[in-house]
């Protein structure tokens, strides 16, 4: 039977507003089960750690568990695709990290583009990197490092988490600025054990995975890679005061897929804001050598992109390839 145009119109437009209803709602009562937030590395490691943290205090607030799932590997690409490739309604969420912002220039057949494909939530965690030795090598100050390399070129060897890590990319960072030259030695696993027993001599892990050998004195830590000093090292300086303009933050945030809707987004940037003001957080990140970030989604785009042009030239001139 076909109907009249005016009664076909009224009941397409009812129809319309019933498949709306439920959208809207779905925004306005979100959360209404667990979210997954997905990292792209095992447990224990930094961005697995910030994450942690992070979804536990949302957790409370959002009066809905936000559980961490691990998916490593791929230089968490695997992760990064995983959580492109979920429903966008807020329930799958990425950690992200300034691997995601290198992987972007590194990996040239990436299936996803960081930026167009990963919605900005919201910036977490910012913490440097720290340049550390065995307790073996005769330096003691940066300078006095900067001054062996220069006298030993290509007798320091300095372990990596691979190609393309953050550790990686700081130490070539650190080369170009230093006019020193250091022998990469990229480790699959953890490079803490090889560095401990000196059969690599320099490293620049993240803070919190050095930060326990250091006050330990198995190593020992000669400057940090953010622009000033570190709370959790206020006696190590920074590269910066021998290096002027270096910089090399290891930055965390949360990402979800493109099309989630903006009020979930919006809800997840104001809910991660207040976690990140509470001091118990603020506490802990101390504890591993960081400090809290916030803002908009606008600042984390930006922060996000910076980081691609940034890194991009030093794997340009570098010529750091995938292994």
């Amino acid at each position: 039977m076909k109907l009249p145009r005016r009664e076909f119109l009224h009941l397409s437009a009812a129809a319309s507003s019933v498949i709306a209803i439920p959208r809207l709602a779905t925004a306005d009562s979100y959360p209404s089960r667990p979210v997954r937030l997905i990292v792209g590395f095992p447990a224990g490691y930094a961005t697995d750690i910030v994450a942690r943290l992070i979804a536990q205090s949302l957790s409370e607030r959002l009066g809905q568990q936000v559980f961490v799932e691990n998916h490593p590997g791929a230089a968490t690409n695997i992760a990064a695709e995983e959580a492109v490739k979920a429903v966008p309604d807020g329930y799958t969420l990425l950690a992200m990290t300034v691997t995601n912002a290198v992987n972007a220039t590194l990996y040239k057949n990436l299936k996803f583009n960081i930026v167009h494909d990963i919605a900005p939530v919201v910036a977490t965690f910012r913490s440097p990197n720290v340049l550390v030795v065995t307790p073996a090598l005769p330096a003691k100050t940066l300078p006095e490092f900067i001054a062996y390399a220069k006298t030993n070129p290509g007798k320091i060897n300095y372990a990596s988490a691979g190609y393309g890590s953050a550790p990686n990319v700081n130490a070539e960072l650190f080369k170009m600025m230093a006019g020193v030259d250091l022998m990469h030695v990229p480790y699959s696993g953890s490079l803490l054990p090889d560095l401990l027993s000196g059969q690599v001599q320099c490293a620049f892990p993240p803070i919190p995975l050095a930060i326990a050998n250091i006050r330990a004195g198995k190593l020992r830590a000669l400057a940090v890679t953010s622009a000033t000093r570190s709370d959790a090292l206020p006696d190590v300086p920074a590269v910066a005061e021998f290096v002027p303009g270096f910089e090399a933050s290891i930055w965390h945030g949360i990402g979800a897929p493109k099309k989630t809707p903006e009020a979930i987004i919006n809800t997840l940037n104001h809910q991660i804001n207040a976690v990140l003001t509470d001091p118990k957080v603020k506490e802990r990140f101390a504890d591993v050598g960081g400090v809290p970030l916030g803002g908009s989604t606008a600042d984390f785009h930006k922060l996000i992109s910076d980081e691609i042009a940034k890194w991009g030239n030093v794997i340009r001139t570098a010529n750091i390839n995938p292994a």
